[in-house]
Protein backbone atom coordinates (compact mmCIF):
# COMPACT_ATOMS: atom_id res chain seq x y z
CA UNK A 1 0.00 0.00 0.00
CA UNK A 2 3.15 2.84 0.67
CA UNK A 3 5.05 1.69 -2.42
CA UNK A 4 1.28 2.29 -4.59
CA UNK A 5 1.06 5.72 -2.60
CA UNK A 6 4.57 6.74 -3.51
CA UNK A 7 4.60 5.87 -7.06
CA UNK A 8 1.25 8.19 -7.15
CA UNK A 9 3.21 11.02 -5.26
CA UNK A 10 5.92 10.19 -7.82
CA UNK A 11 3.38 10.79 -10.62
CA UNK A 12 1.88 13.93 -9.03
CA UNK A 13 5.21 15.66 -8.91
CA UNK A 14 6.53 14.53 -12.25
CA UNK A 15 3.59 15.65 -14.11
CA UNK A 16 3.47 19.13 -12.17
CA UNK A 17 7.18 19.00 -13.76
CA UNK A 18 5.72 18.26 -17.15
CA UNK A 19 3.31 21.42 -17.02
CA UNK A 20 5.85 23.78 -15.59
CA UNK A 21 8.29 22.75 -18.43
CA UNK A 22 5.35 23.07 -21.12
CA UNK A 23 4.51 26.54 -19.80
CA UNK A 24 8.22 27.31 -20.36
CA UNK A 25 8.48 26.36 -23.93
CA UNK A 26 5.21 28.27 -24.13
CA UNK A 27 6.75 31.10 -23.14
CA UNK A 28 9.70 31.13 -25.47
CA UNK A 29 7.99 30.49 -28.61
CA UNK A 30 5.84 33.49 -27.16
CA UNK A 31 9.33 35.50 -27.33
CA UNK A 32 10.86 34.28 -30.64
CA UNK A 33 7.70 34.96 -32.25
CA UNK A 34 7.69 38.68 -30.99
CA UNK A 35 11.43 38.34 -31.96
CA UNK A 36 10.98 37.74 -35.35
CA UNK A 37 9.46 40.33 -37.51
CA UNK A 38 7.63 39.49 -40.47
CA UNK A 39 9.80 40.28 -43.82
CA UNK A 40 8.69 42.04 -46.54
CA UNK A 41 10.14 42.36 -50.15
CA UNK A 42 13.78 42.60 -50.39
CA UNK A 43 13.36 45.89 -51.63
CA UNK A 44 15.74 47.32 -54.96
CA UNK A 45 17.00 51.00 -54.53
CA UNK A 46 18.22 51.24 -58.07
CA UNK A 47 15.11 52.59 -60.81
CA UNK A 48 12.23 54.10 -60.17
CA UNK A 49 12.27 54.95 -56.92
CA UNK A 50 9.09 54.64 -54.31
CA UNK A 51 7.15 58.15 -54.62
CA UNK A 52 8.57 58.74 -58.15
CA UNK A 53 6.18 58.82 -60.94
CA UNK A 54 7.27 55.32 -63.38
CA UNK A 55 7.94 55.86 -66.89
CA UNK A 56 5.14 55.47 -69.47
CA UNK A 57 5.11 52.57 -71.46
CA UNK A 58 2.31 50.83 -73.98
CA UNK A 59 3.21 47.53 -75.24
CA UNK A 60 1.77 44.68 -77.02
CA UNK A 61 0.30 41.86 -74.83
CA UNK A 62 1.69 38.03 -75.91
CA UNK A 63 -1.97 37.18 -74.93
CA UNK A 64 -3.69 40.09 -77.71
CA UNK A 65 -4.59 43.87 -76.98
CA UNK A 66 -2.18 46.41 -75.61
CA UNK A 67 -0.61 47.08 -71.84
CA UNK A 68 -0.11 50.73 -70.93
CA UNK A 69 1.73 51.19 -67.79
CA UNK A 70 1.43 54.93 -65.88
CA UNK A 71 -1.60 56.29 -64.67
CA UNK A 72 -5.17 54.87 -64.96
CA UNK A 73 -7.21 56.63 -62.79
CA UNK A 74 -8.68 54.48 -60.20
CA UNK A 75 -7.06 51.17 -61.31
CA UNK A 76 -3.55 50.00 -59.80
CA UNK A 77 -1.25 48.29 -61.73
CA UNK A 78 1.20 45.53 -60.59
CA UNK A 79 4.08 44.95 -62.81
CA UNK A 80 4.90 41.03 -62.18
CA UNK A 81 8.77 40.26 -63.71
CA UNK A 82 9.40 36.52 -64.40
CA UNK A 83 11.25 33.89 -66.17
CA UNK A 84 9.81 30.96 -67.95
CA UNK A 85 12.91 29.09 -65.98
CA UNK A 86 12.53 30.33 -62.52
CA UNK A 87 11.37 27.78 -60.38
CA UNK A 88 9.95 30.46 -57.78
CA UNK A 89 8.43 32.32 -60.56
CA UNK A 90 6.58 29.41 -61.29
CA UNK A 91 5.35 28.69 -57.38
CA UNK A 92 3.68 32.50 -57.20
CA UNK A 93 1.55 31.75 -60.64
CA UNK A 94 -1.11 30.49 -58.58
CA UNK A 95 -0.83 33.46 -55.94
CA UNK A 96 -0.90 35.73 -58.86
CA UNK A 97 -4.20 33.80 -60.38
CA UNK A 98 -5.70 34.18 -57.20
CA UNK A 99 -4.67 37.45 -56.09
CA UNK A 100 -6.15 38.74 -59.41
CA UNK A 101 -9.63 37.52 -58.85
CA UNK A 102 -9.47 38.63 -55.25
CA UNK A 103 -8.16 42.16 -56.19
CA UNK A 104 -9.23 42.53 -59.50
CA UNK A 105 -11.96 45.72 -58.67
CA UNK A 106 -9.13 47.58 -58.10
CA UNK A 107 -5.80 45.86 -59.54
CA UNK A 108 -4.65 45.27 -62.88
CA UNK A 109 -1.42 42.60 -62.96
CA UNK A 110 0.81 42.69 -65.82
CA UNK A 111 3.47 39.89 -66.22
CA UNK A 112 6.27 40.84 -67.88
CA UNK A 113 10.20 39.37 -68.83
CA UNK A 114 11.63 39.27 -72.09
CA UNK A 115 13.77 36.71 -73.99
CA UNK A 116 12.72 34.01 -77.08
CA UNK A 117 8.77 34.63 -77.95
CA UNK A 118 8.64 30.83 -78.68
CA UNK A 119 9.39 30.00 -75.50
CA UNK A 120 6.91 32.33 -73.71
CA UNK A 121 4.63 31.47 -75.79
CA UNK A 122 4.67 28.06 -75.35
CA UNK A 123 5.37 28.82 -71.24
CA UNK A 124 1.84 30.65 -71.47
CA UNK A 125 0.24 27.99 -72.67
CA UNK A 126 1.24 25.29 -70.77
CA UNK A 127 1.14 27.44 -67.15
CA UNK A 128 -2.87 28.43 -68.45
CA UNK A 129 -1.53 32.11 -68.57
CA UNK A 130 -3.92 33.63 -71.23
CA UNK A 131 -5.94 35.84 -69.16
CA UNK A 132 -3.33 37.71 -68.41
CA UNK A 133 -1.52 40.43 -70.02
CA UNK A 134 2.04 38.82 -71.19
CA UNK A 135 4.45 41.95 -71.71
CA UNK A 136 8.16 40.82 -73.87
CA UNK A 137 10.12 44.19 -73.04
CA UNK A 138 13.66 44.12 -72.51
CA UNK A 139 13.60 47.78 -72.31
CA UNK A 140 10.66 47.54 -69.33
CA UNK A 141 13.36 45.30 -66.61
CA UNK A 142 15.80 47.86 -67.87
CA UNK A 143 14.04 50.79 -66.51
CA UNK A 144 12.92 49.26 -63.12
CA UNK A 145 16.71 47.66 -62.76
CA UNK A 146 15.41 43.92 -62.40
CA UNK A 147 18.11 42.17 -61.36
CA UNK A 148 16.72 39.13 -59.42
CA UNK A 149 13.56 37.30 -60.24
CA UNK A 150 10.52 37.04 -58.97
CA UNK A 151 10.42 40.97 -58.80
CA UNK A 152 7.03 43.39 -58.62
CA UNK A 153 6.05 46.81 -58.47
CA UNK A 154 2.82 48.21 -57.46
CA UNK A 155 2.14 51.72 -59.55
CA UNK A 156 -1.11 53.39 -58.16
CA UNK A 157 -3.79 55.01 -60.09
CA UNK A 158 -1.61 58.35 -60.47
CA UNK A 159 1.29 56.12 -61.90
CA UNK A 160 3.21 56.49 -58.84
CA UNK A 161 5.71 53.91 -57.67
CA UNK A 162 4.04 52.63 -54.37
CA UNK A 163 6.10 49.47 -53.48
CA UNK A 164 8.55 47.33 -55.33
CA UNK A 165 10.55 44.34 -54.69
CA UNK A 166 12.61 40.72 -55.35
CA UNK A 167 9.24 38.49 -54.21
CA UNK A 168 9.26 34.83 -53.15
CA UNK A 169 6.11 34.36 -51.39
CA UNK A 170 2.45 35.41 -51.08
CA UNK A 171 3.46 36.94 -47.94
CA UNK A 172 6.16 39.18 -49.66
CA UNK A 173 3.98 39.83 -52.33
CA UNK A 174 1.30 40.78 -49.91
CA UNK A 175 3.72 43.12 -48.02
CA UNK A 176 3.62 45.46 -51.06
CA UNK A 177 0.21 46.56 -50.93
CA UNK A 178 0.64 46.54 -46.55
CA UNK A 179 3.46 48.93 -47.34
CA UNK A 180 1.70 50.94 -49.91
CA UNK A 181 -1.39 51.18 -47.81
CA UNK A 182 0.71 52.43 -44.83
CA UNK A 183 2.81 55.13 -47.04
CA UNK A 184 6.23 53.81 -46.25
CA UNK A 185 8.46 52.05 -48.76
CA UNK A 186 9.18 48.76 -47.38
CA UNK A 187 7.68 46.62 -44.21
CA UNK A 188 11.28 46.63 -43.20
CA UNK A 189 11.46 50.57 -42.77
CA UNK A 190 8.37 50.21 -40.65
CA UNK A 191 9.39 47.83 -38.84
CA UNK A 192 13.13 49.54 -38.10
CA UNK A 193 11.64 52.85 -37.27
CA UNK A 194 11.40 54.03 -33.78
CA UNK A 195 8.49 52.57 -31.74
CA UNK A 196 7.09 56.26 -31.31
CA UNK A 197 7.09 56.71 -34.97
CA UNK A 198 4.51 53.60 -35.35
CA UNK A 199 1.85 55.36 -32.42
Amino acid sequence: MNALIFAVAVLFVLVLVLVGVVFALARQIGILFERISPVGALVNESGPKIGEATPNFTLASLNGGAIYIGPRGQRSTLVFFLSTTCPICKKMLPVLQSMRSSEGKWLDIVLASDGDLDKHMAFIKKAGLEDFPYALSPELGITYRVSRLPFAVLIDGEGIVRAKGLINSREQLESLFNAAEMGVSSIQTFLNAPAAAHS
